[in-house]
């Protein structure tokens, strides 16, 4: 029955839906069977249902994004349908980017979009890119693990032994352990601008120990941040170096101005494992290594006198003397890459003719043979006379990444070219009791470098000025450089290769000014080696033109490395020989004595790596089938005005520095070993099967702060363009504007943003913006007075020079989930530990007592009488005497408004207008007393006692100034006697009319008293003629106020309506008078 067709063909419109259907089979239009009418029916209700629903859940879900995360969670206990929601990732991912708006705070690029606004109100983006904070990451645990931290670093509450990770517990007593920041003393002379510490990783996790150093005099130091002291270590060798302005003054830095010689500031890089290296930025310079492990430091070793052109070895001495200037080194921070390179490189140094060197910082006795500290292990020459100005090395190298052929070191130089490294170069066998001089170890240094090639990024290779007359014999776009064994070169043509960059290692820089163009030895360099295409390759390359020079633009450039397939991967694969040899194929005369191709016999071009065991042949057949391309994009600043950038960073967190092979997420077997409280158990649901399924879709975070104090936040990772030929816009993140003047350091993790200003402020920042204001001060800005002079310093010809208030660097802890870091401030070094869980622990479900309010002793406190206690009592202590300050102030300015007028120059008066005020209210009151005075003196001789010793006491009010210092009476209160005397005379002049009586007892003591010294006559009062009495004196004028006083009572109490003797009653008789 159910499988009946229908008897009749139904003629309806396309797109009925089933309720019109239904409706169209309720009306007999249709003969259908009863069962297959129910059925049809039935169907047709439940879909309209389903659809009813689906949308009531789209409403639900949009509702519920706006619970905060713990009130989400709990709603799914309302019942079966609310947990359905509540548990998809639908749900909280639109939560998160709720939550965190991230790109769409910055309404800047909004205003500039060439959308409408009405357009742009309907687009809201779901997509979020970060990096995340666990293993096993979902959106759900995404949202509330970064909430709850935020909110934790926003409290600011220490954190306990247990999470800090450490081995062992603090002092008993000491004042530190309750405190979440300490600040302590590097014993440094200079500002601190260089920090590593070791945290350790897995099982091996303690609390850190830092090492800090200071590049203006080459001094380093470590310290344990728990006691806040600082080790020994680095004070017992003190060394003297030079700077290359003290070294030779007057000569511009960088290779500018003549263009003669290279000189750059001192360079340093430190190491909690390995020490620190450090390079004077002179010609001749030394290369200075002190180990940890050592007291004491050595000199690395430099070129030496000689030249073997048949081994590819060239003399570095181009003149007498030597100008080769180191101008950046490097020491490894981890053991990954010594292991890797079986001790060969620990320290790397570039020099201004365009060489590298490779030190080893030691090997232990299991390996084959010792190599000791220092040893000159490695030596190539990338870019004859144009120098190697920054370095970088990934700290995170595993084999399986040297096996699948990815990048892992990366070398810059003053023309923006980039060279990389994809494999390891390999000592030749030495027998242990074998003594080698410097000039055997100088021979083997170049042989062990002839074993690998650095790879030129092609994008990236200098461009040449346009030559229209031809004035240079020398195109502006090539540069020799050392070639490696597998290429099969002759011993005749090493030798002429050597010679030919013999003859470009003795060229000034003003040469390679004038030929090419784009030269800036203030370039920066950040690689993030983590990026994957998922064909072995995706490494990112970021170049940083800072525009610190004059006539020069900041500009952010980044390079992709991918791999495409081969479209002729069926076919015989030949290798391309290398740019510079089709350069030299090109010219009419070879160097190697031929006008023909010098390399068309065998063997043939190859630049397979070096065979790793089993892998070496399956790298070739990946490399037969893909081909190597370089995608380039270029950062948005995010201004019209190009701004000045001073210092970079990039997310060192540890989610960020792992390969899609090693991501727990998209590998079952992935080989990373980090793990965290918050990593297990597996997420629910279905496991993502790409980066773009991964909560944050792997991105990388890379900042840049400005002259002018704003902070620009990009995605590393974010997407490469479809073709080679094509330069891609990246647009930022994040814009922050910090309160500093100027950014002088960064640091980035998964978790939030700290910047370090050179005012000394020290701010943290939510890098998805869930807030624009700063999440936590870490160190407030120093006083107005000291930015005043920073101020100053920049607008003199001298510069700000060696600035101590300035924060000097930033390192944060790997594990985004523990709230630890230091920051250099000058000298001084202040660590922070904050606890990750802060933000639950008075959540509980029982009743709080109020706190008693301050100053009671009711009830305990919940901190104790030292730290965070004693601290809060001392903020409420300060803030009520500041409350009190403020009332005094308050009640002095309405005394001062009311008294002197000064409310009528208005709120914004300055102290000088109120004097110029004063100044003017005096003068007039002065003009008037003399005109009284005057007046006064010329009136008439007829008037009476009571006139005459009203207008005495005028005189004495407005006696000159003479008259004024012999009584040393304050103006202010001669002022207020003078006005006090006039207003009670002439209130006795109304009330002559009334009997004044004078008590005997009064009269007498006071004639006593008058009698017991002569009467003083005041200078400069009128004369007053005797009427019947003698002439006034001080007796008189007192006996006049006490009557004028008795007149007022008595004329008070007759206004009132009573009677002067009533008032002398007692008891209740008083008030019943009153009545009366």
């Amino acid at each position: 029955m159910e499988s009946m067709p229908l008897m009749c063909p139904l003629a309806l419109p396309s797109g009925t839906s089933m309720e019109q259907l239904s409706k169209h089979l309720r009306s007999g239009t249709a003969k259908l069977p009863r069962t297959h009418h129910l059925r049809m029916e039935k169907t047709a209700r439940s879909k309209i249902l389903m659809s009813r629903s689906a949308g009531h859940a789209e409403v639900l879900t949009h509702i519920l994004s706006h619970l905060p995360p713990s009130t989400l969670s709990e709603v799914s206990f309302v019942s079966r349908r609310f947990r359905d929601l509540v548990t998809s990732p639908h749900a909280w991912r639109i939560a998160f980017s709720r939550h965190f708006p991230a790109q769409e705070a910055l309404t800047a690029f909004d205003q500039a979009s060439v959308h409408n606004e009405a357009d742009t109100d309907n687009l809201r983006s779901e997509r979020r890119v970060f990096t995340r904070l666990t293993a096993l990451a979902s959106w759900r645990r995404e949202y509330i693990l970064r909430t709850q931290l935020l909110r934790s670093l926003v409290r600011g509450k220490p954190a306990t032994l247990q999470e800090a990770l450490g081995s062992g517990s603090p002092r008993a007593g000491s004042s530190n352990a309750g405190s979440a920041q300490i600040t302590y003393n590097s014993n440094l002379i200079t500002t601190v601008n260089h920090l590593d510490a070791a945290f350790g990783t897995s099982l091996n996790k303690r609390l850190p120990n830092f090492i800090h150093g200071a590049d203006e005099v080459g001094s380093a130091c470590l310290s344990d941040p728990r006691a806040g002291k600082v080790d020994h270590w680095g004070f017992a060798d003190p060394q003297m170096f030079t700077q290359f302005l003290d070294d030779m003054p007057g000569v511009p830095q960088y290779g500018l101005g003549p263009g003669e010689v290279v000189g750059v500031p001192n360079t340093m890089d430190v190491s909690r494992h390995n020490g620190m290296v450090y390079a004077e930025g002179i010609p001749r310079g030394k290369v200075y290594y002190r180990s940890t492990e050592e007291r004491r430091g050595r000199l690395l070793a430099g070129s030496i006198q000689g030249s073997w052109p048949e081994l590819g070895i060239p003399h570095l001495t181009t003149g007498p003397v030597d100008t080769q200037t180191p101008c950046c080194v490097w020491t490894a921070k981890t053991n990954n890459v010594l292991d890797r390179s079986d001790g060969l490189i620990g320290i790397l140094s570039g020099s201004s003719h365009g060489v590298v060197t490779a030190y080893s910082v030691g090997t232990t006795g299991l390996d084959e043979r010792r190599i000791e500290r220092g040893e000159i292990t490695c030596r190539w020459i990338l870019s004859p006379g144009v120098p190697i100005i920054a370095f970088s090395v990934d700290e995170n190298i595993t084999g399986r990444r040297l096996a699948s052929g990815r990048i892992w070191a990366v070398a810059l130089n003053a023309l923006g070219e980039l060279f990389y490294l994809t494999n390891m170069p390999k000592r030749s066998y030495i027998e242990r009791k074998a003594n080698l001089t410097n000039v055997h170890l100088e021979q083997l240094a170049w042989e062990t470098g002839r074993t690998v090639h650095w790879a030129l990024c092609e994008p990236s290779r200098r461009v040449a000025r346009p030559d229209p007359f031809e004035s240079t014999d020398i195109d502006g776009s090539y540069s020799p450089r050392s070639s490696w064994n597998d290429m099969g070169l002759s011993l005749d043509q090493i030798a002429a290769e050597t010679k030919e960059i013999q003859t470009f290692l003795g060229k000034k820089p003003k040469h390679f000014q004038k030929v090419n163009e784009n030269w800036d030895m203030r370039r920066r360099l950040e690689v993030d080696f983590a990026g994957d295409d998922e064909c072995a390759a995706g490494e990112n390359i970021v170049i940083v033109q800072c525009g610190l020079d004059e006539g020069q633009l900041a500009n952010v450039k980044r390079y992709t490395r991918c791999k495409v397939p081969n479209p002729g991967a069926g076919e015989e694969i030949h290798d391309s020989p290398s740019p510079d040899v089709r350069q030299r194929q090109d010219t009419k005369q070879s160097l190697f004595g031929t006008g023909e191709q010098a390399f068309s016999q065998e063997p043939s071009w190859s630049f397979q790596p070096v065979r790793r065991g089993s892998a070496a042949s399956s790298d070739h057949l990946e490399s037969a089938a893909t081909i190597e391309e370089w995608r380039v994009s270029t950062f948005s600043l995010g201004s019209p005005k190009t701004p000045q950038i001073t210092t970079t960073s990039i997310d060192m967190s540890t989610y960020a520095l792992l390969t899609i092979f090693e991501d727990p997420l998209l590998s079952i077997g992935g080989s990373s070993v980090m793990s965290s409280p918050t990593s297990s158990p597996l997420p629910q649901g279905p496991r993502p099967s790409s980066p773009s399924d991964i909560p944050g879709q792997r991105a990388r975070f890379f900042a840049a702060g400005t002259k002018n104090g704003i902070i620009i936040v990009w995605n590393m990772r974010d997407p490469i363009s479809p073709n080679s030929a094509i330069e891609t816009t990246i647009k930022p993140i994040r814009m922050v504007y910090t309160d500093s003047p100027q950014i002088s350091c960064l640091a980035l993790s998964a978790l939030y943003l700290v910047h370090g200003g050179n005012d000394g402020l020290v701010q943290a920042w939510d890098p998805l913006a869930s807030t624009t204001d700063p999440i936590r001060t870490l160190n407030s800005r120093f006083s107005s007075r000291a930015r005043r002079r920073l101020v100053q310093a920049e607008a003199s010809p001298q510069g700000v020079g060696i600035n101590l208030f300035a924060a000097g660097a930033i390192f944060l802890d790997p594990n985004p989930t523990v709230l630890r870091g230091m920051v250099s401030l000058g000298t001084h070094l202040r660590y922070w530990s904050y606890s990750s869980s802060a933000a639950d622990q008075y959540k509980s479900s029982k009743r709080r007592l109020r706190r008693s309010e301050r100053g009671s002793n009711q009830g305990a406190d919940r901190f104790t009488g030292t730290g965070r206690g004693a601290l809060k009592d001392y903020i409420a202590n300060e803030k009520a005497e500041l409350e009190q300050e403020k009332k005094r102030k308050r009640k002095e300015e309405e005394r001062l408004r009311g008294r002197f007028g000064l409310d009528l120059l208005g709120p914004g008066a300055t102290e000088d207008e109120i004097l110029a005020y004063a100044t003017l209210l005096s003068e007039e009151s002065a003009r008037s007393d003399e005109a009284r005075r005057r007046s006064g003196s010329e009136g008439s001789e007829g008037a009476s006692e009571h006139s005459t010793v009203v207008e005495g006491v005028f005189s004495l009010a407005a006696a000159p100034p003479e008259a004024v210092e012999e009584e040393s009476l304050d103006p202010d209160i001669a002022e207020a006697i003078r006005l006090s005397l006039q207003e009670s005379s002439a209130r006795g002049a109304a009330e002559a009319s009334f009997p004044i009586r004078v008590r005997k007892a009064k009269r007498a003591s006071s004639s006593s008293l008058s009698s017991s010294s002569p009467p003083r006559q005041h200078v400069g009062s009128p004369s007053v003629k005797d009427t019947g009495t003698t002439s006034s004196t001080e007796q008189d004028d007192l006996d006049f106020a006490l009557q004028l006083s008795l007149a007022e009572e008595k004329s008070r109490t007759v206004s009132d309506g009573g009677d002067g003797g009533k008032g002398k009653g007692k008891g209740k008789g008083k008030g019943k008078e009153r009545e009366e």
